[in-house]
């Protein structure tokens, strides 16, 4: 498929780029659901686990792993939205500016293992930016990174311990997730290159 888009900030240019639609709906229920008994396995005391999801969409794959642990385990882990926004390192690079999400933790972490979530897991910068705001919130027993789809080009030492979906990239190709509950589109992970 090919499909014209107009750029912010390019109002008059016309910029043609192709999308590959690499899971639909279907794939990425299967990839949380797997994830979820992955998360199951390695927590037993789930009643103290924390996920704390990466404004916008890695708070909605945190739903979602919530909600499927509970349907499996009948026990439900600590759902959290974690702010990284003044803490990246890329703030004068980045094209659109994030809107902060207050960070809203639903109980202290001190002792608690902690799982970060995020939609795409690409330089790791995120998740670093993610260890920099938790320092102030207190001393998890062990922080673990979950992502629905690791798309390589790391740049800092940091790996996903679990994964809905390894999907190899080139650099200038981007990955786009979107939600039916947040962007009103069936959910869809797609590769999209310029």
């Amino acid at each position: 498929m090919t499909f014209n888009v107009l750029p912010r900030g390019h109002e008059g240019d016309l910029l043609k780029e192709t999308e590959r639609i690499e899971m639909d709906a279907d794939a990425i229920q299967k990839a949380i659901r797997r994830m979820a008994h992955e998360i199951i396995e390695r927590h037993p005391s789930l009643e103290t686990l924390v996920l704390a999801g990466i404004p916008t969409r890695g708070v909605e794959v945190a739903r979602r792993l919530v909600e499927h642990i509970e349907k499996i385990e009948h026990r439900r882990p600590f759902l959290a939205t974690l702010d990284i926004s003044m803490h990246r390192d890329d703030l004068s690079t980045r094209g659109k500016v994030t809107v902060p999400v207050p960070t809203q933790l639903p109980v202290d972490l001190d002792g608690r293992a902690l799982v970060i979530v995020d939609d795409v897991f690409f330089t790791g910068r995120s998740c670093r930016a993610a260890l920099d705001a938790l320092a102030s919130f207190g001393r998890p027993s062990q922080i673990q990174l979950a992502v629905l789809v690791d798309r390589g080009h790391r740049e800092l030492p940091i790996r996903a311990d679990f994964v809905g979906k390894n999907l190899p990239t080139s650099r200038r190709e981007r990955i786009r997730v979107r939600f039916e509950t947040l962007d009103h589109v069936p959910d869809s992970v797609k590769v999209v290159t310029p």
